[in-house]
């Protein structure tokens, strides 16, 4: 796992391609846009995992999280979300936020193992008319 630039956002784009689907799927100017922003960090593991997040007034915001479906089960979410949250500490934040379908019933438990609590949801929020739960998660720096 190693923080990602704009540099890799062909790599980072081909993983989120294998992961969503064709319409809500970042591309490589995406990617690079968002790392260019000094609010935004991201991290990448060769084993094809991403994330990127934002910190903000004291706020953090995972933007977009993925890991193919050949290297699921292997605690690669986990770990990437831990350290975006110990990085997005340093960078003065004390809060961490998230948006995830409620249909996503892979994400659901490792976000509630990880602190996350209910803190709204956004109606319809996705392409397919899913309902986005939006979490939040205190960060011990």
């Amino acid at each position: 796992m190693r923080p990602a630039d704009p540099a890799h956002a062909a790599a980072l784009a081909a993983i989120h391609a294998a992961v969503f689907p064709p319409a809500t799927a970042w591309d490589a100017q995406a990617f690079a846009g968002q790392l260019a922003s000094p609010w935004v960090f991201g991290l990448i593991d060769a084993a094809g995992a991403l994330i990127l997040a934002r910190v903000a007034a004291g706020e953090a915001e995972i933007l977009t999280l993925a890991v193919v479906p050949s290297a699921r089960r292997r605690g690669l979410a986990t770990a990437l979300v831990a350290r975006a949250m110990r990085q997005a500490a340093t960078r003065g934040a004390s809060a961490m936020f998230l948006e995830v379908a409620e249909t996503n019933v892979a994400a659901l438990p490792l976000y509630a193992g990880m602190g996350f609590r209910p803190a709204g949801r956004r109606q319809r929020y996705y392409p397919d008319g899913v309902d986005a739960l939006v979490l939040r998660a205190l960060i011990n720096s």
